[in-house]
């Protein structure tokens, strides 16, 4: 099964509307949105079951328990994260900000903390037409790299005689990213006509370069600047990465989305352009591209 992760250096720039439309040109049956921050993917892709949802398991929190704990506020001293609140004699535990280092349960005297696994967010597994991997992390936790990973295996998991998966990946160059990049066959980077957008797209190659992941890159929005437009595609001709294609401003992606449809699915110049993109993305993959319906 060939993998292809669509990444972007920052939100907004129309990741998840080529996901989408990717998904919708290819009949792709495996499909997964690593963004476990906020996922989204599912808003667009035409899911027709019930999810089935496990619990993700994070960093340990402590817990203080009240009918051991004095008051003495060792814990709160030591604690550098300052997640122990004393009010009077009663200390409890910030979970937003305990870090599960286990320096208060280490000092406590009486023992009355201990240190617990801590329910981090959610994964989701659709299992209908197409297998569809999701998970969202909960506010304020870490370990979004591990969740990710756990998403990657239960799509190769459940999926592993399809021929292509596409993932939704994370924006930035973070921990989720990372994680998602690892095992790719190929990262598509859809890229900002803007200064911030070059930049953007270095640091990308930098990180697909530590894992020797293929790199191919299309521009959203590139008539909203053709002079940052033509940056991209000349650092890219010098770094001999793959442009594959622009794809214009277009209004037609707002209406799809709030109808929460692919904009492949709609006639109009930017699905014409992001079917031009699809089409040299699986030639890069040697995969057969499909015709439009």
């Amino acid at each position: 099964m060939k993998q292809l992760l669509i990444l972007s250096g920052k939100g907004g720039t129309g990741k998840t509307t080529t996901a989408a439309a990717f998904a919708h040109f290819s009949g792709a049956k495996a499909l997964a949105d690593c963004d476990v921050d906020a996922p989204n993917l599912h808003l667009v892709t035409d899911l027709n079951t019930e999810p089935e949802i496990s619990d993700f398991i994070g960093a340990e929190k402590a817990e203080i328990d009240p009918e051991v704990c004095m008051g003495c506020g060792m814990c709160s001293q030591f604690c550098r994260f300052g997640a122990i609140r004393r009010e009077g004699i009663v200390c409890s535990v910030d979970s937003y900000a305990c870090e599960g280092c286990g320096v208060c349960a280490y000092v406590c005297p009486v023992k009355a903390i201990t240190l617990k696994p801590d329910l981090a967010g959610t994964k989701q597994l659709y299992r209908g037409e197409n297998i569809f991997s999701t998970a969202r992390l909960k506010m304020g936790r870490g370990n979004s790299g591990k969740l990710v990973t756990e998403v990657k295996l239960a799509l190769l998991k459940n999926a592993p005689d399809c021929d292509l998966a596409i993932v939704d990946g994370s924006p930035g160059i973070g921990c989720p990213v990372i994680a998602s990049v690892s095992g790719m066959d190929m990262v598509l980077v859809v890229a900002e006509a803007s200064k911030s957008g070059i930049s953007d797209l270095q640091r990308l190659m930098e990180t697909a370069a530590t894992f020797q992941t293929k790199l191919a890159v299309c521009v959203n929005k590139w008539d909203v600047s053709p002079t940052h437009t033509s940056e991209i595609e000349a650092y890219c001709a010098e770094h001999n990465i793959p442009f594959v294609g622009k794809i214009p401003y277009d209004k037609t992606a707002s209406k799809a989305i709030n109808a929460r449809h692919s904009l492949a699915e709609y006639p109009c110049e930017a699905s014409d352009a992001l079917y031009q993109v699809y089409c040299r993305t699986m030639e890069l993959l040697e995969i057969p591209a499909k015709e439009r319906v």
